[in-house]
Formats: structure tokens, C-alpha cells, sequence
């Protein structure tokens, strides 16, 4: 005789939070998936991995090492004035958790480099709704996915290819960990 465990019935609030969980990570990896395609065109001298310290992924190539948090605006407006973001008419940390990620990724390359290293924070919005500036971040930068690509290229050739294949090595090496 095969003894079949049955699931626990949820309550009507429990089934309510799965199912807004589920569609929440189904649109955090439709978004990645959406700035990840347009990272394609950057080249292969341009490498991506995901973040050892956070959310998001770590694009490291010769303008640098950046640290790009994806934010799925969907339809809401953007109103981004200086450090504070609000999205939807909440306001949003958006800002301070992309400089936290940053932060926290160049420890952790530094701690294995041994020196350290700057890691630029990215917040990329996808979606159609619109996103006005009244003062950019400090020492945070701001792109759409469509702007994403170029942006990341305008910083020019800031790393040399030995030292982008050596960061890339120690951030393969602390994701996998």
C-alpha cells in the first residue's frame, strides 16, 4: 500500500501570497531577462556575472565594473530627485539598495584581490512608464534597459584586458560560493 502525503489546504491569505510571490518572481526574471538580452550587444571582451553580494548581476568589461540592479517599473511613473525614487506614488529605496549592492560586491572583490576595487552601481528600469529627473543620485547611475548597453560603454577603456579577465575569474569564483 502506497501512502500519498496530501498538501495542506491553504487559507484564502496564503493562497493569495503565493500566487502574488509567484507572478513577483516571474516579473523580477522576465525583467533580468529583458536587460540581460540587451548586455548581448556590449561584445565579448564584456563579461557577466551574477552578483556574489546581492540581487542583480555584475557586468565587468574595459569601461569598468558595474553592478546593475533591474527594477521592473512595469506601467508607474518614475520621479527620481536626487537619492529619493518614487515609483507608483510609494517612495522606493531603489538607490540606497543599488549603492548597498555595489558596496558590498567591491568588499567582496577587494577582499580577494587584495586591493581595492570600484564597483559603479547601475539602477535599470524596464517598462513603459515614464521617468522623470528633478537632480540625478550621487554616485549611483540611472538608465532604461533600452540606454543600457550605451551606457555602459560610454565610460570608455578604463580596465585592460588582463585585468578584466582576472576580476572576472574572482567573481566567477565568489558566485559560485
Amino acid at each position: 500500500m502506497v501512502r500519498v502525503d496530501r498538501m495542506p489546504k491553504l487559507t484564502p491569505v496564503e493562497w493569495a501570497r503565493r500566487v502574488r510571490a509567484e507572478r513577483d518572481h516571474r516579473r523580477r526574471e522576465s525583467a533580468d531577462a529583458r536587460a540581460l538580452a540587451r548586455l548581448d550587444r556590449l561584445g565579448p571582451e564584456w563579461s557577466l556575472v551574477d552578483l556574489p553580494a546581492g540581487p542583480g548581476f555584475l557586468v565587468i568589461g574595459p569601461g569598468g565594473i558595474y553592478a546593475v540592479t533591474v527594477v521592473d517599473q512595469g506601467l508607474s511613473r518614475v520621479l527620481i530627485v536626487g537619492d529619493a525614487v518614487q515609483s507608483g506614488g510609494r517612495r522606493q529605496s531603489y538607490v540606497v539598495d543599488a549603492r548597498l549592492t555595489a558596496r558590498r560586491t567591491a568588499e567582496v572583490l577587494a577582499a580577494d584581490l587584495g586591493r581595492a576595487v570600484p564597483v559603479t552601481p547601475v539602477l535599470t528600469f524596464i517598462g513603459s512608464g515614464t521617468i522623470s529627473f528633478h537632480g540625478p543620485p550621487r554616485e549611483c547611475l540611472i538608465s532604461t534597459a533600452r540606454e543600457l548597453d550605451r551606457l555602459l560603454v560610454a565610460g570608455g577603456n578604463r580596465l585592460s584586458p588582463a585585468a578584466v579577465k582576472k576580476v572576472v575569474e574572482v567573481a566567477e569564483k565568489q558566485a559560485r560560493a
